[in-house]
């Protein structure tokens, strides 16, 4: 049997992989007949010997393979191999090949094969990147399995915070949970409810997010909040250049985003966590500001957006040029919109 794992998201493909060999050890208790073999320092004879030797105490053999598509040429041996040795309906071993940076869209020929037959033929599983709706469930769950749940506004902070990355979101959970189990146990069920002041005191944004309000009272032409915003943000004390080079960031992205938009013809309206996901990757932007920049490019035409990027262009070169100083650029920009 062959089973393929592959996938963006690694935090879940490796939890499945090893899952399936905690499961497999309980069973064949003796660990012999299971294998690891990397193909990034591991040559298709080391899988051989693996694979065509008689296994210990008549036990099915359980064999990882990693990176088999690191190499053009050890991907066309495998292919070889595949065609004399029907692995994936033989019951004497469990081969796994687990890959967790694929890019199907740059494969040669021979890879193209391989993963089109293990498409076709070995049980898959693929990992997207979890997303919107999904990424809260994954989060409410995992909150759950230690007793612990959290309030709407605090789950959309989190995730907001951290984003996709499962391995920082696992984390920032284990810290969270530690951190209210340090606190009244057992006093009150308050102890087991993560709210929005919990996210704001542990987790660390990666980036400032109270940007996309300024951006989304600019989008309304509400100056009045946006100066109030900007003053925040002064008061805080973040640099006027700081600021600035935010709202050019994220109007940047905007205009990238309505430009996709009009080139793949997708409504922004409809986007789903697929297509979050190929402008994450094409755009080279974390999902969550992706959508956030749907969201706000709703508010938007193409023409506007380009004509304030344009104007933020200006403001950011008379600033560095000394024609004019930061923060009363700042205010021009804004008065002008």
């Amino acid at each position: 049997m062959m089973i393929f794992l592959y996938g963006p998201d690694t935090y879940r493909s490796r939890q499945k992989l090893n899952e399936i060999i905690e499961h497999y050890k309980k069973i064949h208790k003796s660990g012999l007949n299971f294998s690891i073999i990397d193909f990034k320092s591991l040559e298709l004879s080391d899988f051989k010997k693996i694979i065509e030797s008689c296994s210990m105490f008549k036990e099915k053999k359980l064999i990882v393979l990693k990176n088999l598509f690191f190499s053009e040429n050890t991907t066309g041996q495998f292919l070889d191999y595949l065609e004399k040795n029907n692995f994936f309906s033989s019951q004497e071993e469990i081969i796994i090949l687990y890959e967790e940076n694929l890019a199907p869209k740059e494969f040669k020929e021979n890879s193209k094969l391989l993963f089109a037959q293990l498409k076709k033929y070995a049980k898959c599983q693929e990992f997207e990147l979890l997303g919107g709706w999904k990424l809260k469930n994954w989060l409410k769950k995992e909150l759950g399995l230690s007793g612990f749940q959290i309030t709407p506004p605090a789950l959309e902070k989190l995730t907001l915070y951290v984003g996709n990355d499962l391995w920082r979101m696992s984390n920032e959970i284990k810290k969270l949970i530690s951190y209210k189990y340090q606190g009244e146990f057992g006093a009150n069920n308050a102890i087991f409810r993560i709210g929005e002041k919990d996210i704001e005191l542990l987790v660390k944004p990666e980036i400032n997010t109270d940007i996309f309000k300024t951006i989304d009272a600019v989008a309304v032409k509400n100056k009045k909040l946006a100066i109030k915003l900007i003053r925040e943000h002064l008061e805080n004390g973040e640099s006027e250049k700081y600021i600035l080079s935010m709202i050019l960031w994220q109007f940047r992205n905007l205009v990238r985003v309505k430009s996709y938009e009009s080139k793949c013809k997708f409504n922004v309206n409809y986007a789903n966590i697929q297509i979050v996901n190929k402008l994450s990757k094409e755009l080279k932007i974390r999902p969550y500001v992706v959508e956030k920049s749907l969201r706000q490019a709703k508010r938007f035409t193409m023409a506007e957006l380009k004509k304030i990027y344009q104007k933020l262009l200006e403001v950011d070169y008379n600033i560095k040029t000394g024609k004019m100083e930061a923060r009363i650029a700042l205010d021009l920009f804004i008065a002008e919109i």
